[in-house]
C-alpha cells in the first residue's frame, strides 16, 4: 500500500485542538485496511517527524434516509498519533 493513500485527511475537531496543544497527539482519517506498523511508517515519512504510538478506532457507517431513499454512510477509521517530546506537524486549518 502506498503511504500517500493510508493518510486521507487530518480531522480538525474541538477535541483534535485540545490534544494537540494538551498531549502532543495528531488526528487523521485513514484507510480502512491500513494498520497500526503503516500508519506510523506514512506519518514519519510524509511529515518527518518521531511517533512514539498510534490509537485507531473503526467507525461503521450511519444509516441515512433522504425522502424515501435510504442508505448507509461510509465506514472510515480514525488514528490518534503522539509524537516524540518536541516534534511537531505543521497544518493548515481549514477555514
Amino acid at each position: 500500500m502506498d503511504i500517500r493513500n493510508i493518510i486521507k485527511k487530518p480531522m480538525v475537531t474541538e477535541k483534535a485542538s485540545i490534544m494537540k496543544e494538551k498531549d502532543n497527539k495528531y488526528t487523521f482519517m485513514v484507510d480502512k485496511d491500513a494498520n497500526k506498523h503503516q500508519i506510523k511508517n506514512a506519518i514519519e515519512n510524509l511529515f518527518k517527524v518521531k511517533v512514539e504510538s498510534v490509537h485507531t478506532a473503526n467507525y461503521l457507517g450511519k444509516a441515512k434516509r433522504m425522502g424515501a431513499h435510504s442508505g448507509y454512510r461510509s465506514d472510515w477509521k480514525k488514528a490518534i498519533v503522539k509524537l516524540g517530546k518536541g516534534q511537531e506537524i505543521q497544518m493548515v486549518d481549514e477555514a
